[in-house]
């Protein structure tokens, strides 16, 4: 089996924004606004179909798409989404019914996932409602996993059950590419904020083909859509990006990318913060100091012998002083030895300077900087 999450994935998700107002029209523009627009070149890959997809009942055992939202079948839109260069997700459930109502895969896990290798589906969100409270959820994510294993075809497994039972611990062992490690993010800064606080600490088992998920991204929506309630300012939604780049999670967009402004547009693309996530040695970022869950930095080594560093400030406003520092004893580089910092601005490509010993630096309410420190050695005497 080929390893199909090497690093973490990108793609784009219905949820956030369509909610259950999903058609076949509306997946195929999309995929094309991500070739069009430069997010496939970005390295954004998948196009995947949330819930409410199919009918309301099985039909002789099998899912089945709604006819009226997907007249053509599941099978040719994923011809149309591969002839665009790009892959092809959907969604399920490992409860009875999905989130919304609509058949579950509990006790069809073989079925479906023969059903979905046959539609040609690279990438598989697998949910957790309406789960059986008798059931055993490690065993029911492994039940599909080995069924999507068996299924003839490679099938991303991007599991879903919201951080219960800590899938940190055994989610890898089960199968699953990708696991949802928090509830169901919204497009406010208090929701982004607090799946950040929740999961800074448990982000250093993140490795190839088994990456914490901290749900879809928000940026761009600007308070529309499914999710979306009073929005973010730019700035925040720059913040929230970069978190979710920083700490290693998939990035799955969930805005309008037909619709959405250039501001969030670039920030989506950003291509500092989008290297960062995808560096080559995937290496998990690792918590330097935490300031009253208000302000945090983090480091993540790179390759290269770079060293990428994270500064935020959580807080909404603030009449304390903004000063941030770190000392390059916590990054493993001691006084004494000589090595110098070069840093660079992951944002702006701007050039910040060369450091040694100690870092500081103003970093105001809702903000972050995000850092590429180059090592430089001393010379040889």
């Amino acid at each position: 089996m080929a390893v199909l999450a090497q690093k973490p994935p990108m793609g784009w998700n219905s949820w956030n924004t369509f909610g259950a107002h999903i058609n076949e029209q509306l997946i195929m523009e999309m995929a094309d606004t991500m070739v069009a627009e430069g997010y496939k070149e970005a390295g954004y890959e998948y196009v995947i179909i949330d819930d409410c997809w199919s009918l309301k009942e099985r039909v002789d055992g099998k899912l089945v798409a709604d006819p009226e939202l997907f007249p053509h079948g599941m099978k040719a839109l994923a011809d149309y989404i591969h002839g665009k260069g790009l892959k092809f997700g959907m969604y399920s459930c490992a409860g009875t019914k999905t989130c919304a109502g609509y058949p579950g895969s509990y006790g069809h896990e073989a079925e479906d996932a023969k059903q979905f290798a046959q539609w040609d589906v690279d990438y598989l969100k697998y949910d957790f409602c309406y789960f059986p409270v008798c059931a055993d959820a490690k065993n029911a994510y492994l039940t599909m996993a080995m069924a999507l294993r068996s299924s003839g075809k490679d099938i991303l497994f991007a599991a879903c059950n919201w951080g219960k039972y800590d899938p940190s611990g055994w989610m890898r062992s089960r199968g699953a590419h990708t696991y949802r490690s928090t509830g169901d993010i919204f497009d406010v800064p208090k929701s982004y904020k607090d799946i950040f606080k929740n999961q800074v600490e448990n982000i250093e088992g993140n490795a190839p083909d088994c990456y914490n998920d901290m749900d879809m991204l928000i940026t761009g929506m600007h308070g529309s859509g499914n999710v979306g309630l009073n929005g973010c300012t730019d700035q925040q939604y720059l913040q929230h990006f970069a978190m979710w780049s920083f700490l290693g999670s998939p990035l799955i967009m969930g805005a309008d990318l037909r619709k959405i402004d250039k501001t969030n547009k670039d920030i989506l693309l950003n291509k500092g913060l989008i290297a960062i996530n995808q560096d080559e040695e995937y290496r998990p970022a690792f918590l330097v100091d935490n300031m009253g869950d208000k302000r945090y930095i983090l480091a993540k080594l790179l390759s290269g012998n770079r060293i990428a560093l994270a500064f935020f400030n959580l807080e909404y406003e603030s009449d304390y002083l903004n000063t941030m520092e770190i000392s390059f004893c916590d990054l493993g580089i001691h006084s004494g030895t000589g090595i110098k910092m070069k840093f660079t601005n992951a944002v702006t490509g701007e050039s910040i300077g060369v450091y040694q010993d100690a870092f500081s630096t103003q970093v105001l309410p809702d903000e972050c900087k995000i850092i590429v420190a180059e090592m430089i050695l001393p010379e040889k005497e």
